[in-house]
C-alpha cells in the first residue's frame, strides 16, 4: 500500500503513567502474539453492543464490514462479510477518541506544560475510570481485559503504553485497538486530518469470519516484548545489538578510539529511542552466505578492520586512505588478504561466543509445554524462547556469511578479487 499524507505510526513512550492505564492499552497487549490465531467463529457477548453504541457516539458508521470476536488468544476483530483489497474497512471519528483534549477544563488548568499528552490522557481514563457506569466512556472501559488478563513479563513502575499519533497528540482509537498484530502486514491506523477521522484500509482479501491484523510497527521481538507484552513465534524484524570493545590491553586503544570518534562513529538509537554507545552495532538477518552480507553493518567490519591494526603506521594509511575516498573510516577491504581475513575473524569469534551463550540459555528453558509449567509461566517461558531463538538466527546467519567471506578469500591469490566479495549493506 503507497504511503499517503496523515499516515499515523504507533506512538510510544516511558511516561509516567498510573499503572492502571496498562488496563487501557491491553487490548493490544493481550494475546496478540500468535498473527495465525484459529478462528473461532462466535461473537464475543461481552462486547456485542459496542459498535452500536461507539456509532451512535459518533453520529456515523464506524465499520460495517468487522465484528469483535474471540479468537484462541483473546479479543480480536473479524471480517463480518468478505473484504477486497483497497477496502476501507473501519473509519474512527476523531470525536470518539480519547484524547488529552478530553479532559476536565478545572482538571487542566491544574497542569502545566511540563505535563505531557501521554499522562494527561492517563488522567483522563482515570477519571472516566472513577465515575463507572456514569460515564460516557463505560462502554468502552468495560470492554478492555482486567489486569490480571495480561501476560507482561516486566513489572513496569513506569507504564510503557501504547496510543495513536495524530494532529490531537496521544489518543486511543475504540474498536481500532481491537486489532491485533501481524508483522508482515502493510496495513496501519492512517489519519485523515482534513476529514478528522482515523481508518484502516485492507491490504488484502479477507474472507468472512477471518481475523484482520494490522501492523504496529516493524519491531524485533525485543521492542515488542518491552513495548507491548508479547512475542512472534517468528519474526522477520528481528535484530541483535552486539558490543565489541577495544581491549585495554592494546596499546594502540587510545589512538583507535580518537580516530573512532573522529571519522564515523555515528549515535545509533534502536526502535525505543535508545541511544547505544560508540561500540554497539545492530545486526539483521543475512539472506544468504553467499551474497553481499546484507544484515552485517558496514560500520562493524569497519571497525573490526581498525581493531587488527597493530602499527600507528597502519592506522595512519586507514585515515590517509579515508581521506582521499568518502571519508569514511575502514569501510574498504585490507589489500592484505591476511589481515582482511584476520579483521572478519575478530567478528566471527565474538559472534560464535555469542552463539554458545545463546544456545546455553535456550537449553536452560527447556519446553515450554512441560506438564509441570503453570499456564502463565508456560507463556512467559515461550516468550523468551521466541526473543532468544529469533536473535540466535539472526546471529548464526552473519555467522555463517563471515565464514563464507573469509574462505572465499582464501581461495583467491589475487586480493583484487576480494572486492567482489565486499558488502553492500545497511546502516
Amino acid at each position: 500500500m503507497p504511503p499517503r499524507a496523515g499516515t499515523t505510526q504507533p506512538w510510544w513512550s516511558l511516561g509516567q503513567l498510573f499503572f492502571t492505564i496498562s488496563r487501557r492499552f491491553s487490548a493490544r497487549l493481550n494475546f496478540s502474539f500468535l498473527s495465525e490465531a484459529k478462528v473461532l467463529n462466535h461473537l464475543d457477548d461481552e462486547c456485542e453492543d459496542f459498535l452500536p453504541w461507539l456509532e451512535r457516539k459518533a453520529g456515523v458508521h464506524v465499520s460495517s464490514k468487522l465484528y469483535i470476536g474471540k479468537s484462541s488468544y483473546g479479543r480480536s476483530l473479524f471480517a463480518s462479510k468478505d473484504i477486497l483489497t483497497g477496502d476501507c474497512i473501519l473509519r474512527v471519528p476523531y470525536s470518539v477518541q480519547i484524547a488529552s483534549d478530553n479532559l476536565l477544563p478545572k482538571v487542566s488548568a491544574l497542569l502545566d506544560d511540563q505535563v505531557g499528552s501521554v499522562t494527561k490522557v492517563a488522567i483522563v481514563l482515570l477519571v472516566e475510570q472513577k465515575l463507572g457506569w456514569e460515564s460516557e466512556w463505560a462502554h468502552y472501559l468495560s470492554c478492555l481485559p482486567q489486569l490480571e488478563e495480561m501476560n507482561s513479563t516486566i513489572f513496569w513502575s513506569r507504564i510503557k503504553s501504547r496510543a495513536w499519533g495524530s494532529t490531537k497528540g496521544v489518543s486511543l482509537i475504540p474498536f481500532a485497538d481491537f486489532l491485533n498484530h501481524d508483522g508482515v502486514s502493510e496495513v496501519i491506523v492512517l489519519n485523515d486530518e482534513d476529514k478528522l477521522v482515523s481508518e484502516v484500509i485492507a491490504d488484502r482479501n479477507y474472507a468472512a469470519h477471518e481475523e484482520v491484523l494490522i501492523r504496529y510497527g516493524k519491531f524485533s521481538n525485543a521492542t515488542l516484548l518491552l513495548d507491548f507484552g508479547f512475542t512472534l513465534p517468528y519474526n522477520i524484524h528481528d535484530q541483535v545489538k552486539i558490543q565489541i570493545d577495544i581491549p585495554h590491553r592494546d596499546f594502540l586503544r587510545e589512538m583507535k578510539l580518537e580516530i573512532l570518534q573522529k571519522h564515523y562513529l555515528p549515535t545509533i538509537e534502536d526502535d525505543n529511542g535508545f541511544k547505544s554507545s560508540w561500540d554497539s552495532f545492530i545486526i539483521k538477518e543475512v539472506k544468504s552466505a553467499e551474497g553481499k552480507g546484507k544484515g552485517l553493518p558496514q560500520s562493524l567490519r569497519a571497525f573490526a578492520r581498525v581493531l587488527c591494526c597493530t602499527s600507528h603506521q597502519d592506522l595512519s594509511d586507514l585515515v590517509i586512505e579515508a581521506a582521499q575516498n568518502d571519508g569514511r573510516l575502514a569501510r574498504r577491504p585490507f589489500k592484505s588478504r591476511s589481515r582482511e581475513i584476520q579483521a572478519h575473524e575478530i567478528m566471527l569469534s565474538h559472534l560464535t561466543q555469542l552463539i554458545e551463550e545463546y544456545d546455553t540459555s535456550v537449553k536452560s528453558l527447556g519446553h515450554a509445554d512441560s506438564p509441570t509449567t503453570c499456564k502463565r509461566f508456560a507463556l512467559r517461558r515461550q516468550m523468551a524462547l521466541d526473543l532468544l531463538t529469533g536473535e540466535l538466527r539472526i546471529l548464526k546467519s552473519a555467522s555463517a556469511w563471515l565464514k563464507n567471506y573469509c574462505a572465499s578469500l582464501l581461495q583467491h591469490a589475487d586480493m583484487n578479487d576480494a572486492a567482489s566479495y565486499d558488502g553492500s549493506v545497511q546502516e
